[in-house]
C-alpha cells in the first residue's frame, strides 16, 4: 500500500503551502504529492491524471478538503465512486473526519459518508457558481465605470507621425519603424489604419 496526496489551487498565483503542510504532517513523501494549479470545474488536469495512473488497489489518498478535489457536483460524485469502487483505494478528507473510507465500512457508515459527500460536493459547486457570478458582476461594474478590461492599450509613441512619414518616403526600413515606435507588426498596422482614417489619408 502506498500513500498519496492530491493538492489543487485554482491558479498559478495562488499558494498551496497550507495544503502541502497538511500532507507533510501525514507523512506523505514529496514524490507522492501531486499538485494541479487550475480550475476545479472538471478533472482534465495533468497532475490528477498522472496520479490516477499511479494508484493501485489498497492505496490511500489524502486531500485537504472536497473543494480541492473539484467544484463540479456530478463529477465529484463520479470520481469518488471511481476511486473507491473501481480503483479500490481509500480516501481521507483531512478537514472532514467523517469522510475517511478506512472506517465505518458498514452500511450505516457508508450511507453517512455518502450523505456528507453529497452535501459538501453541493457546497463546493455552489461556491464555484458564486465566484463566477461575482467575477461577472465585478467585470460589468468595472466596464460601467469605464475601466478597460484586458491588456492595456499601447499608445503610439510621440514620434509616430514622423516615423510614418519617413517610412512612406523610403527613409526608414519597416524593421526600424517597429524599433522606433516600440510596436509589434500587428499593432503598428492597426495604429496606421487608425491614423489614416482620422487624417483621411490612404
Amino acid at each position: 500500500m502506498k500513500t498519496y496526496g492530491y493538492i489543487r489551487v485554482s491558479s498559478a498565483d495562488q499558494c498551496e503551502d497550507r495544503q502541502i503542510i497538511s500532507m507533510q504532517e501525514k507523512g506523505i513523501l514529496h514524490e507522492n504529492i501531486y499538485i494541479d494549479k487550475q480550475s476545479g470545474k472538471d478533472f482534465e488536469r495533468n497532475a490528477y491524471k498522472l496520479l490516477i495512473k499511479k494508484l493501485r488497489t489498497g492505496d490511500l489518498l489524502y486531500i485537504k478538503s472536497i473543494d480541492r478535489l473539484g467544484r463540479n457536483y456530478d463529477e465529484i460524485q463520479n470520481q469518488w465512486r471511481f476511486l473507491t469502487r473501481e480503483k479500490g483505494i481509500d480516501i481521507v478528507v483531512i478537514d472532514i473526519p467523517l469522510l475517511d473510507t478506512r472506517i465505518n465500512k458498514d452500511l450505516i457508515g457508508t450511507l453517512i459518508a455518502d450523505l456528507v459527500l453529497q452535501i459538501l460536493s453541493y457546497v463546493a459547486h455552489s461556491e464555484r457558481d458564486t465566484i463566477r457570478q461575482r467575477q461577472a458582476e465585478g467585470i460589468r461594474a468595472a466596464r460601467l465605470r469605464g475601466v478597460h478590461m484586458g491588456r492595456p492599450v499601447k499608445k503610439p509613441s510621440e514620434n509616430f507621425v514622423d516615423v510614418i512619414n519617413q517610412w512612406e518616403r523610403g527613409k526608414l526600413s519597416f524593421f526600424m519603424v517597429l524599433e522606433q515606435t516600440g510596436l509589434t507588426e500587428s499593432t503598428f498596422y492597426r495604429r496606421l489604419r487608425e491614423y489614416r482614417v482620422t487624417t483621411n489619408r490612404k
